[in-house]
């Protein structure tokens, strides 16, 4: 197997193990200001006050699937990014249905109690609390996946067909900013909005929390960019890397 395809495969590896991981971890909502041990902020947005960085745990991976999203499409183009895409939302797709399959399967008896000495009553309610997402979340996740991802990778060449191969920063950073807007306002609208009746207002107030807090990773994360491409052009040497970048280019003709 050549460089050029093992590259492939840890890449997308990487990129379809976050995504997945992303999704379960996501069903907990943790506090950013107690994480660092200073008081929530009391920010008010749209009528709705009181607001602090309350995120999914989902937000401390989607950075590292978007960067990867860039470094991928510098390489591979458009039909890498889209093959890994539609294959990661297929794989999530099915580790959900193994999971609604494993919520409904008949607990054993002992099992139910067994976790009484930590303090939880019932093993079963608490498996699906922590797994049984409901299904808007689910599409909502889903479709802000895969538009996000299709944006990132017409915008990340839209910026480079303009700035040339200067300013790594600038289309990498800028592509997902762009696309972290979407999926953070798209995820959230349909999952609450549509499929939970929240009011337009809040929606949109905690969209803007969540892009805040995007917004300031995404481009702290910047330099990582440039050592993994750094890391990847060592491995695939000069020419090679020139080569499959200048292919990838040749997908947007």
């Amino acid at each position: 197997m050549d460089k050029k395809s093992k590259l492939f495969i840890m890449l997308g590896g990487f990129f379809i193990t976050n995504a997945i991981i992303a999704e379960f971890i996501g069903v907990k909502i943790f506090s950013l200001e107690n994480t660092f041990g200073f008081d929530p902020f009391q920010i008010n947005l749209l009528g709705i006050e009181n607001l602090s960085f309350q995120l999914t745990c989902g937000v401390l991976l989607w950075p590292f699937v978007f960067i990867m999203t860039d470094i991928i499409n510098e390489y591979y183009g458009k039909k890498g990014v889209r093959m890994l895409s539609f294959i990661a939302a297929a794989m999530i797709s099915y580790a959900f249905l193994m999971v609604f399959m494993a919520i409904n399967s008949s607990p054993a008896s002992w099992w139910i109690e067994s976790g009484s000495e930590q303090n939880i009553p019932n093993m079963q309610t608490a498996y699906k609390g922590i797994f049984g997402q409901g299904l808007w979340i689910i599409i909502g996740s889903l479709v802000a996946f895969l538009i996000g991802q299709l944006v990132d990778v017409y915008v990340f060449h839209y910026i480079k067909k303009k700035s040339g191969n200067r300013y790594l920063w600038m289309r990498s950073t800028g592509s997902t900013l762009v696309s972290q807007f979407i999926d953070s306002f798209v995820v959230l609208f349909i999952a609450f909005y549509i499929g939970n009746n929240w009011s337009f207002n809040k929606v949109m107030a905690i969209c803007i929390m969540n892009y805040i807090y995007k917004f300031i990773v995404a481009v702290v994360l910047t330099p990582l960019l440039y050592l993994i491409h750094q890391r990847i052009d060592q491995y695939l040497g000069k020419e090679e890397s020139e080569k499959m970048i200048k292919e990838a280019e040749m997908q947007y003709e």
